[in-house]
């Protein structure tokens, strides 16, 4: 049989080699023996083609010969070999058979034929049937990784019937050997694509190599490297599949699915589960990161918010980010209010303030955008912002500016539908749909945190996912000369033409910087967003002038002012009206009197005939002993409301404590905000800052779900105070977290936390607490 070879590739030389090259060659290439896992047969076969090469390029006269045929082959493309090749093409016969018919196939098609004959102008050899699997591990080893699957494949189908009659060799030996052939083909070939960047080919290739393996229950070691290289080669198909055109809807849904094995096997994002890539936390964060300029903006939600569920803090942080750029770019604010909400959850271990500042001015409420950025601690973000600030009294034209480029350069751009869309806050505030929403926002009270952590020393929490471009403000373009100096506060007013929309927000207004660093001292047409807290302020304000008047002048002084006033505006009323309305209005006032003098008569009656019995007869009372006997005073149990406890601390004592607080968390974040339950067993500062939380809860229709187990491991009194304690417990903690009664994200945790505790009034309750790492 013919066999695409020639002796110089079998030695491994060029045609040009001497004679003690030819030995030197043969010497080695004997010496390199072939994986441990051939059988002899295979062996033996190899041996006999290196020595049939050496003895023929080694006789001088027999190497001439071979030398001018492999030459005619080679270079003499109209030879009559070609001519005769391309006349015998569509016939087949024992000389010029193909490999497909060889191999036991019938009746093979045209193509097939053809696409298995031997290409006339590459030099072949004819062998021995028994040589053909030393033949295919030549090839093996010289590259030929498609052509050794081109030949050896169809003798393993299950048509093939010619290593079943020994034509090879003992089929008992001969077929392993050409399985293992073909599939340390399909391995190099894998490994070969996937240095030149076609990963799906090589994913492939490696796939059909396992299958091979798999389906002759052979070689499980290497079937273990095939399995290991496709773990390793997951990351780089995910990103080749989703990187296709997004017509290509089944090649990038598979690249999902193979993400999401992955991150099931590591445990989520930041998991530390083994997924057999190779990669680590850091490295997997990475690509992560890389990946997602690939995915749209819905497919980027639907992932991360399952992943956050897990939970994780990762794609907690991924999701905000998702949520502020589907809602900024569709204009729907429930979704950047929906990132806020999880903003308060990632607050507790991380510095979020600069992402809840963004939130808060994207939904009107430029207080608590303020306040947020007062508690950052991202100096470069904060410099940029104070920059821009320095002709206004607050930093609300730096935050415009910074959340613009930050939206445009930092969030946009991981997003494959919204990499080439612009950033404008002028067109999100004049939308009508925004107006509306914003409008309808009650302002949201400042929140806390649900657990009170030390802020890392670097300012950046661990972990967390870093957009590639950073939060420098380097990588924003700086404001222009002109525009700096001429970047003053401007009034948010109706875009022209929408008047009527932005007229019932026009009594209250927020100041903000014109967002575009190329403008001087240009109005920003932005539609009125209006502020409950102006309204609110007002009444506080009136509140506190009646109590401050109430506390100087007593309780008749202030019914006094009050008569007095009712008396003036009444005296202005009578002076305003015509003769004929005085007339009536002095009628009607007498007759108001009358009735007001049978009522005082009616009353006075009533008082004296319920004193009649005290003139009559008299009770019969002696001093010397009382009326009733009056039973022994009995000792008033002092109160315990809500769990409190008295006495000395002690483990059984300390557990009580913090589940009762665990109780009252779960009431006053619950959907029925029992926030008085805070007061039975917190004191400050934990209770003011809870109860802000629960209210601003309460105010925006949201509330969460919790269970709780709790473990404590130890109590602590202190040594020079008695009236302090601290308590560790180990806390497991599931929430759900519900918007308007949806749910929007869930957690669970477990976390070991120290409590302070002090006695106030005989009773123990927590000040604060830390999450111990």
């Amino acid at each position: 049989m013919l066999i695409p070879l020639d002796y110089y590739r079998i030695l491994g030389l060029p045609i040009q080699a001497t004679a003690e090259q030819l030995q030197q060659a043969h010497r080695d290439r004997t010496l390199q023996l072939p994986r441990r896992e051939y059988s002899e047969v295979a062996i033996v076969a190899r041996k006999q083609l290196l020595d049939e090469a050496c003895a023929v390029l080694s006789d001088s006269e027999g190497r001439k010969a071979y030398d001018a045929s492999f030459l005619a082959k080679t270079y003499d493309r109209e030879s009559e070999a070609a001519q005769e090749a391309k006349h015998q093409r569509s016939k087949t016969s024992a000389g010029t058979a193909t490999f497909l018919q060889e191999a036991g196939e019938t009746a093979p098609p045209e193509s097939k034929a053809l696409e298995a004959a031997p290409d006339p102008h590459t030099p072949s050899i004819e062998i021995d049937d028994n040589q053909f699997v030393g033949a295919l591990l030549i090839l093996q080893e010289l590259g030929e990784y498609e052509l050794v699957q081109k030949l050896g494949r169809p003798y393993l189908n299950n048509g093939s019937i010619a290593i079943a009659e020994g034509r090879f060799g003992d089929p008992q030996l001969v077929r392993p050997d050409i399985v293992l052939t073909v599939s340390l083909a399909c391995l190099e070939l894998g490994r070969e694509q996937w240095q030149q960047g076609q990963y799906e080919n090589a994913a492939k290739s490696l796939e059909a190599g396992q299958e091979l393996l798999l389906r002759e229950s052979l070689f499980a070691s290497v079937r273990g490297e095939m399995q290991a290289d496709i773990y390793k080669l997951r990351p780089y198909n995910i990103l080749e599949l989703l990187s296709l055109p997004e017509e290509k809807v089944d090649e990038r849904r598979k690249g999902l699915q193979i993400l999401r094995e992955m991150l099931q096997e590591r445990g989520g994002i930041d998991g530390s589960g083994d997924d057999r890539s190779g990669l680590g936390i850091e490295d997997f964060l990475r690509f992560v990161q890389q990946m997602r300029k690939h995915l749209t903006s819905s497919e980027q939600q639907a992932l991360f918010e399952a992943e956050a569920g897990r939970p994780s803090a990762v794609a907690t942080y991924l999701s905000v980010y998702t949520l502020l750029a589907q809602g900024f770019a569709a204009r729907q604010p429930s979704m950047i209010r929906r990132a806020k909400l999880m903003l308060m959850q990632l607050g507790r271990r991380q510095d979020v303030h600069l992402e809840k500042a963004v939130c808060s001015l994207l939904l009107g409420q430029t207080e608590e955008a303020s306040r947020a950025l007062e508690l950052s601690s991202e100096k470069e973000p904060l410099a940029f912002i104070r920059e821009h600030s320095q002709d206004s009294p607050d930093l609300l034209p730096g935050l415009c500016l910074y959340a613009e480029h930050w939206l445009q350069e930092e969030v946009f751009p991981h997003f494959r539908d919204l990499a080439n869309e612009s950033v404008s806050l002028k067109d999100y505030f004049a939308d009508p749909k925004v107006q509306a929403y914003l409008e309808a926002l009650p302002q949201d009270a400042e929140t806390a945190n649900e657990w009170v952590v030390v802020q890392p020393r670097s300012g950046k929490p661990p972990g967390r996912l870093q957009p590639t471009a950073g939060r420098s403000p380097a990588a924003i373009p700086a404001q222009p000369p002109a525009a700096k100096q001429g970047a003053s506060t401007v009034t948010l007013t109706a875009v022209p033409g929408e008047a009527s929309t932005a007229a019932s927000g026009a009594k209250s207004q927020a100041t903000v910087a014109a967002p575009s660093p190329a403008a001087a001292a240009v109005s920003m047409p932005i539609a009125t967003v209006p502020h409950p807290a102006d309204s609110t302020s007002k009444q506080r304000r009136r509140q506190h002038s009646g109590r401050s008047g109430a506390s100087g002048n007593g309780l008749k002084g202030d019914l006094v002012d009050r008569a007095r006033t009712k008396a003036a505006e009444l005296t202005a009323q009578v002076k305003s009206m015509p003769p004929k309305r005085l007339a009536l209005f002095l009628v009607a006032g007498v007759l108001s009197l009358l009735l007001l003098w049978l009522i005082l008569s009616l009353l006075a009656s009533a008082m004296q005939a319920l004193s009649g019995p005290l003139r009559g007869e008299q009770a019969l009372v002696r001093l010397e002993e009382p009326p009733l006997e009056i039973p022994a005073l009995a000792a008033a149990p002092e109160p315990s409301a809500g769990g409190a406890v008295s006495g000395e601390i002690t483990e059984e004592s300390a557990g009580q404590i913090v589940q009762s607080w665990l109780s009252a968390k779960a009431a006053a974040l619950g959907p029925n905000h029992a926030v008085e339950e805070l007061k039975q067993v917190l004191t400050e500062p934990a209770l003011s800052r809870w109860q802000l939380m629960a209210e601003a809860q309460q105010r925006n229709n949201a509330h969460q779900r919790y269970v709780h187990k709790l473990q404590v491991n130890g109590v602590k009194t202190n040594p020079t105070n008695p009236d302090r304690a601290q308590v560790e417990a180990q806390v497991g903690e599931k929430a759900e977290v519900f918007d308007r009664s949806q749910l929007v994200s869930s957690r669970n945790e477990n976390l070991r936390v120290r409590y302070d505790l002090i006695r106030q009034e005989g009773q123990w309750r927590i000040m604060d607490w830390q999450v111990i790492k």
